[in-house]
């Protein structure tokens, strides 16, 4: 079964509580569970998991080499200071699918641009917690190929 790594950046275990005019209700845990409902019914193994440290979501990128087919990022406010992630998305040799519930173009300047997006094969952004099914389904026609 092929597996697929979601990281989720800062503030995002916040979900439901942090601006829910802009990220809405849903918590965390709600979208890991429509996460593994639609990976599941796809075919795949989802590892989900959320991290307010760079260095941990670098650690987890980099031990995801060898041992998962794509990954699924929302690096929250990373995703536009962190070429640390850039740097170990870089090394990675699977699809990395780029995910934000709001859409960072339609918002403040400086979120517009995305280290992730330089590396990403695929962006889902504006589509609520709804995005990450989306980018799984998007994922598994990246590996069908």
């Amino acid at each position: 079964m092929k597996k697929i790594l979601i990281l989720n950046g800062p503030n995002l275990n916040m979900l439901g509580v942090r601006e829910p005019e802009i990220y809405g209700h849903e918590t965390l845990r709600d979208v890991e569970v429509r996460c593994s409902e639609k990976a599941r019914e796809l075919g795949f193994k989802i590892d989900f998991r959320q991290s307010n440290h760079e260095g941990e979501l670098v650690g987890w990128i980099q031990e995801a080499r060898g041992l998962y087919q794509g990954i699924i990022i929302n690096a929250a406010a990373y995703t536009h200071t962190s070429l640390a992630i850039y740097d170990a998305l870089k090394m990675l040799s699977v699809p990395i699918i780029e995910v934000h519930i709001s859409d960072p173009k339609q918002r403040e300047e400086f979120r517009r641009f995305s280290y992730i997006g330089l590396v990403a094969a695929a962006v889902v952004a504006g589509k609520g917690v709804q995005g990450y099914p989306q980018a799984i389904e998007k994922m598994a026609e990246l590996l069908s190929v």
